[in-house]
């Protein structure tokens, strides 16, 4: 099952339920109207503002800092594009005999993260690439620390390892980014607030001697929309909403060092 279908399955289920607790909430109201036609909705607006404000709020939340991640995503493959770019340049300041092999670990290097960010979101297939990623990128430092010697280091030859480090450290937060997401129980409460939403609109819409289908099927389907972009950018390299176009700078960089 692909990552889109079971979101959008997700999303389905959820705009199925509110419609159904909307219902619920107005068959609720219906009856409670007929017992107590003047109190049965005392007291109504105050829950629905409290409810549908923290529903809200919840959303707003989960969308910005999805938003953000993916922006933070995107500018990571900015400073990677960089960092490889610069750590190539400062070959250069190395003495002449050691730079062959280290130009070609680093396209070595290069070509194992393209690999891995193309087979994603085959976790085990980028897990191989990212191991090969590695091990090029321990052979890098080990050739470029015995081209700074003691006896052989230069002020130009020692910028190398701080441009190595700083390509390796943007990679492992690279990784990192795409471990950090919200706690489920984050996206358990937007659902529960959805539905609690939804039954407390349907015992609102009571005091109507009809159904107003518009106003239930717009206000699910905006609720379950909402939810479905927030996941699908939280997660964009299984998704819609994709990042990988953003790596075509890796493979623009790669084409400069052949």
């Amino acid at each position: 099952m692909s990552f889109t279908f079971l979101v959008l399955m997700l999303a389905v289920l959820l705009f199925v339920g509110m419609l159904a607790l909307m219902e619920a909430g107005r068959v609720m109201g219906s009856r409670s109207r007929s017992r107590d036609a003047e109190g049965s909705h005392a007291g109504v607006g105050v829950v629905e503002g409290s409810v549908f404000g923290l529903l809200g709020l919840l959303m707003a939340f989960t969308f910005s800092e999805a938003a953000n991640r993916f922006a933070d995503r995107k500018l990571l493959i900015v400073e990677e594009v960089n960092s490889i770019g610069t750590a190539w340049k400062r070959i250069d300041l190395l003495p002449s005999e050691a730079q062959p092999e280290i130009r070609d670990g680093l396209r070595r290097y290069l070509d194992a993260r393209i690999e891995a960010y193309r087979k994603l979101p085959d976790v085990k297939a980028a897990a191989e690439e990212y191991t090969r990623a590695e091990h090029a990128g321990q052979e890098i430092w080990t050739r470029a620390a015995a081209a700074n010697r003691p006896e052989t280091v230069t002020p130009a030859s020692a910028l190398m390892p701080a441009a190595l480090n700083t390509m390796f450290d943007i990679a492992e937060a690279r990784r990192l980014a795409t471990r950090m997401h919200p706690p489920l129980i984050i996206y358990v409460m937007l659902a529960v607030f959805a539905l609690a939403g939804a039954l407390l609109a349907g015992y609102g819409m009571a005091e109507g001697n009809s159904r107003n289908w518009i106003h239930m099927v717009v206000f699910s389907l905006t609720i379950a929309l909402a939810a479905y972009v927030i996941l699908d950018l939280e997660y964009p390299r299984y998704g819609l909403i994709r990042i990988d176009h953003f790596d075509r700078a890796l493979v623009e960089l790669r084409a400069t060092m052949d």
